[in-house]
């Protein structure tokens, strides 16, 4: 299903708007007007030509306003859609029997909770990368990296 294109939810969202202003003003003005009248005889035409359609006016334009929000959120989900899934080239399928990252030697980030290998994609080109020495495993409890996997057996 396609959704509405933004320069069609834009100005129903400007008229949901437009239509609230309205009915606003045309219910201050109906109210105005029956409060100055004593009896409701006379009260009645300002009720029926201004209060109740800005009521209807309210409701319209409550209606607009929540119709162009979500028609907006759906136009924004369909775009961020479109950019994950429009791919130039697609990868070849990673398989079981060529690793991400094959060095042995490993490096950590200060402050980080992992270890890599020097060729994972995670610490490639950061130049805190430090390398882990056998004391720094065991007293900070560095976990093994799921991307590069580095206690596996190469």
């Amino acid at each position: 299903m396609r959704t509405a294109p933004l320069r069609t939810v834009r100005p129903v969202l400007w008229a949901g708007l437009a239509a609230l202003a309205a009915g606003a003003v045309l219910c201050v003005a109906g109210w105005y007007g029956m409060s100055g009248e004593r009896y409701a005889e006379r009260q009645l035409p300002y009720l029926a030509s201004c209060t109740v359609p800005g009521a209807a006016l309210i409701v319209a334009g409550a209606v607009l306003l929540t119709y162009g929000r979500s028609a907006l959120a759906a136009s924004r989900v369909e775009e961020l859609y479109e950019l994950l899934v429009t791919v130039d080239a697609p990868e070849p399928p990673r398989t079981a029997t060529a690793p991400l990252a094959v060095s042995a030697d490993l490096l950590m980030v200060p402050g980080g909770t992992l270890r890599h290998r020097a060729d994972c994609p995670l610490v490639q080109g950061r130049p805190e990368a430090v390398p882990v020495d056998a004391g720094a495993v065991a007293a900070e409890g560095l976990g093994p990296c799921p991307v590069c996997e580095p206690d596996a057996v190469s």
